[in-house]
């Protein structure tokens, strides 16, 4: 389960050290923009360490490396993929090329150390008007992409036009990847909402985003990790409805029913499979009301 995405710079580690008590789901480890190419070799050093020897208290990983377009990406993968992160973290990903040349060189290296092939996941973030317009291609390139992921400020500054807190600017581009990801089998995960200290803001920007069919959002603040775990958790009124549907689908099959009514509506295929996926999360999260599942 991932409903939150912390970013935390690779260079500095008094965040890293506490990775673990900041309430994400999984932090991302940056050595992208976070770092300055003087810092490079540092930070690849301070967050393999990081992974080695701190005690994540099962916290996803996801390292953000540098683009394949650079001198530094596999050296990033040199050293971080020997301590297995859950995720990379592929910038700048505008094809489905650019998916393929990471996951080609991650396959060797998986070889080279004995693991498992896929054993590390791929997660381009599209931040280029042709990574959206290309975002099926790059969704669907191989088995290793796990999930899609928006960076609208990138985005808005290659398509030219200003980032505001309403979002109108990215709205094509969220939809797009939504669609695109759902279409490909694979998760996808919003853009930061930038201002932290703007506590309604959040909230709307990720209740709006779960409306648009995303998996969950990302943070480049622990001050906004509450409000986007709440918002992309059931509610106990979501939970209970969900078991109300499956309770009604079991009385129908042993009533010899085709179908059933809830609530004044029928309950049909769609229905069942969201209150299975309310459900599969209630339990992850410790909500389930029900011994006997």
């Amino acid at each position: 389960m991932r409903r939150s995405m912390l970013f935390l710079p690779g260079n500095n580690p008094n965040m890293l050290i506490n990775a673990s008590c900041l309430g994400a789901d999984a932090v991302i480890f940056d050595l992208e923009d976070a770092v300055s190419p003087a810092e490079k070799d540092a930070a690849r050093i301070l967050v393999r360490n990081t992974m080695r020897y701190m005690d994540l208290c099962g916290c996803e990983v996801i390292v953000r490396i540098n683009s394949v377009d650079t001198t530094y990406w596999k050296k990033d993968l040199d050293t971080i993929l020997p301590e297995k992160p859950d995720l990379i973290l592929l910038p700048k990903t505008g094809a489905a090329d650019d998916a393929l040349i990471a996951d080609e060189y991650m396959s060797q290296l998986e070889e080279k150390l004995g693991l498992e092939k896929n054993s590390v996941g791929l997660m381009p973030l599209i931040e280029t008007a042709l990574g959206v317009e290309n975002s099926y291609a790059i969704a669907s390139s191989c088995d290793r992409v796990k999930a899609l992921f928006l960076g609208a400020e990138d985005l808005t500054a290659d398509l030219q036009c200003k980032r505001t807190k309403e979002g109108r600017e990215i709205e094509y581009a969220r939809t797009r990847l939504v669609v695109a990801s759902r279409a490909a089998g694979v998760d996808v995960y919003d853009t930061p909402f930038t201002d932290v200290n703007d506590d309604e803001g959040i909230y709307a920007d990720a209740s709006l985003a779960k409306s648009l069919g995303f998996t969950g959002k990302a943070s480049i603040s622990p001050r906004h990790i509450d409000a986007i775990n709440s918002v992309f958790s059931p509610t106990e009124a979501e939970v209970e409805y969900a078991y109300e549907v499956m309770d009604a689908i079991r009385l129908a099959k042993e009533m010899g029913k085709g179908a059933i009514a809830l609530r004044g509506k029928m309950i049909d295929a769609p229905i069942v499979a969201r209150a299975e996926r309310t459900i599969a999360m209630a339990q992850a999260l410790g909500m389930d009301r029900r011994e006997d599942k």
